[in-house]
């Protein structure tokens, strides 16, 4: 029987204390870069696992981490997950996943569900920190769990909460979005997709507005058009611009699913895109490099939100002060749902 691999043997083989190994494992103090990759590449090729019981009774401890999203069927949320689990692996964390659906009770019950279980730590996305307004009874029952457990946001906020967050800048995205279509010389620009009640939307429509203005360029409202967040909704919000005399020759989406609608329904009309209608995403879901036209759009960088949302956890967990905001850069995706008006794209 092959014999247990243990946190002495990986600091022999890496040539460090095991107080660093530990440290790796614990998120507790920070470790080089160099050095963290090599540990954890040999816990990797050992499939080294920490003992999670002894664990929990040598220092109250469970290794494991609540995360909360709103809707495991959207591709965004599951590469986000993607992240986190690989960031969390790592330091021998394992995962209570819960799918809320967008209910706030179902996220009411979770948060009870895993302060029972006590979990060492929560990421939170969607649902209700992602509202413009929170109903201040939910704002304050997430508020009351942070106290006792280490928490952190992703891609959201609580106002006047002082949680501690993790999220890719939306502003910059639609900014990097619109300026690429102004760029290839679009004047003529729409916005579809979202929810007038949800902060991401209210951001982007907002980025959207003023970067235009910055332009010079005028912003018609009905091209602005609200709806959902779904390729269903895509499809309908494209069908209500297309039901207008005058068309913009560009639009930007929300998300890659409403886009990917989107270019579905205007393809119905007898419309090419981009050759008759840009369309610009957001997101960079991995469906989004295999529709045709494969899709232009921002990515958030999915993956290492949940990595550094991990990260960020760990020195709550560990009782560092992390700071309030860590902000991720967001990156224009150029492909081929995008050209200049009237022309092909590449």
């Amino acid at each position: 029987m092959k014999q247990q691999v243990t946190v002495y043997d990986i600091a022999e083989e890496a040539q460090v204390s095991v107080a660093t190994v530990s440290r790796v494992l614990n998120g507790s103090a920070p470790v080089s870069r160099t050095t963290r990759a090599k540990i954890e590449a040999i816990m990797h090729k050992h499939q080294y696992q920490p003992n999670a019981v002894a664990r929990s009774l040598t220092k109250k401890e469970t290794g494991i981490i609540g995360v909360i999203l709103p809707d495991i069927t959207n591709p965004f949320f599951p590469e986000v997950f993607s992240g986190i689990e690989q960031e969390g692996l790592a330091s021998g964390h394992t995962f209570f996943l819960c799918n809320t659906l967008g209910d706030y009770g179902k996220e009411s019950h979770f948060l009870n569900l895993m302060r029972e279980k006590r979990v060492d730590g929560i990421l939170f996305m969607g649902g209700r920190v992602n509202l413009r307004v929170c109903d201040p009874a939910l704002a304050r029952e997430l508020a009351e769990h942070a106290r006792s457990i280490p928490l952190v946001l992703l891609n959201g906020d609580v106002k006047d909460a002082g949680l501690t967050r993790v999220a890719t800048d939306e502003a910059a995205g639609t900014t990097l979005a619109v300026r690429h279509l102004i760029g290839l010389g679009h004047t003529r620009i729409g916005f579809l997709g979202g929810a007038r009640h949800m902060s991401t939307t209210a951001v982007k429509v907002r980025a959207f507005r003023r970067t235009m203005k910055e332009a010079g360029l005028a912003v018609h409202d009905a091209w602005t058009i609200p709806g959902g967040f779904s390729a269903d909704a895509g499809r309908e919000q494209m069908n209500r611009l297309l039901s207008l005399r005058d068309l913009p020759t560009a639009v930007c989406c929300v998300n890659d699913f409403t886009a990917i609608g989107a270019i579905k329904t205007a393809a119905e009309h007898g419309l090419n895109v981009p050759a008759d209608m840009s369309v610009v995403g957001f997101d960079d879901i991995l469906l989004a490099r295999h529709v045709i036209p494969e899709l232009t759009t921002v990515s958030q960088q999915a993956g290492e939100l949940g990595r550094t949302a991990v990260r960020v956890l760990r020195e709550l967990m560990g009782g560092a002060a992390a700071r309030k905001l860590t902000p991720l850069e967001p990156r224009l995706i150029v492909r081929q749902s995008t050209a200049t008006p009237g022309g092909q794209g590449d």
